[in-house]
């Protein structure tokens, strides 16, 4: 039986002569500045990709619980005003797994430099100038153009919201022939976490809704100047014991760890597994034994990372502080003969 031809709306496709342009135009405006990347608070992130996160593009970072995920995330947003003064873009955050009173008071932790307990009064009362310092810090960060979602949507209704944000903050335009165009702001948009967009009543199972969820993010970010910044969890596998042994290869977060790894692997561009290798009673991490001094300490590994380098990195986290930070590679321990 003979099958239907699809009905393409226009022409599918274009003559790879645009293509070319597209790209020396990028090309002129990178090295006029014109265009540049998002930098993020950490130099060795910045050095592995493309001296930061490139816009129409999608970061996927993966770990277990408790490992630091949503604080990096939440620390990229909370510099990345300061650190790209130059740029013009918004913020939109599905915040699915943190009420948004908690991530404010998160921030506060890192601003004041106390304890989360603290800001709660669970060790003493919280002082009034502590308070103030808060007030003013939220008084600040708030000009910022900054959006909150916290309710959980379907796949479908993930593109429905992107596509009326992204219409909201735009403005009609004419070309030089006299075309009308839309003009779209740059926005940052982060996902926490993929396992928490609902399941559709057509979707058979969450693999099927990560699944729709990777092309989604594709499809947006073809269409918009995006960059998504999505968490998701690794798999409960990496926990096994014998992955937990020091210094075997097993250590390390493998691309088969990520939660619907296929479906998200594919549809990004930077995909970065973060372990907290002390939290698994590793004391000798990887093949090359690196010495882990405590349970700070968390390894970056860049599995996929389009237009850089695949490498690993080492990191501190700071959670009275609620920051990330850099630290010097350990050394390693030489393997007993």
């Amino acid at each position: 039986m003979a099958q239907p031809v699809p009905q393409f709306r226009s022409r599918p496709w274009k003559n790879q002569k645009e293509s070319y342009q597209d790209a020396l135009q990028y090309m002129q405006s990178r090295r006029e500045g014109t265009v540049t990347s998002i930098r993020t608070p950490w130099l060795k992130f910045n050095d592995a990709t493309v001296d930061g996160i490139e816009w129409n593009s999608t970061t996927v970072i993966a770990a277990r619980p408790a490992t630091g995920k949503t604080l990096i995330k939440d620390q990229f947003v909370r510099e990345s005003f300061q650190l790209n003064p130059d740029m013009v873009f918004r913020v939109l955050e599905f915040s699915l797994e943190m009420v948004g009173k908690v991530t404010a008071m998160r921030n506060f932790t890192s601003h004041i430099n106390k304890p989360y307990k603290y800001l709660c009064s669970a060790d003493g009362k919280i002082s009034e100038e502590d308070i103030q310092r808060c007030f003013n810090y939220a008084k600040d960060v708030t000009k910022y153009p900054i959006d909150v979602i916290n309710e959980q949507p379907t796949v479908n209704e993930f593109r429905q919201i992107i596509a009326e944000y992204m219409d909201a903050h735009s403005n009609q335009k004419k070309d030089e022939n006299g075309t009308i165009y839309r003009e779209y702001t740059n926005t940052i948009i982060t996902l926490d976490h993929s396992g928490l967009i609902k399941k559709s009543s057509f979707e058979k199972d969450k693999m099927e809704t990560i699944s729709n969820l990777g092309e989604a993010l594709t499809d947006l970010k073809r269409k918009y100047p995006i960059a998504f910044i999505v968490l998701s969890q690794l798999n409960r596998n990496i926990d096994v014991p014998e992955r937990s042994e020091d210094g075997k290869y097993g250590n390390f977060v493998l691309e088969s760890d990520i939660y619907g790894s296929d479906a998200l692997l594919q549809h990004a561009d930077i995909v970065v597994g973060v372990n907290r290798p002390a939290k698994q009673k590793i004391s000798f991490y990887g093949v090359e034994r690196y010495l882990i001094e405590d349970l700070s300490v968390l390894v970056f590994h860049f599995l996929k990372v389009r237009n850089g380098e695949t490498r690993l990195s080492f990191m501190r986290a700071e959670f009275n502080r609620m920051m990330v930070t850099e630290m010097e590679t350990p050394a390693t321990q030489q393997r007993k003969r």
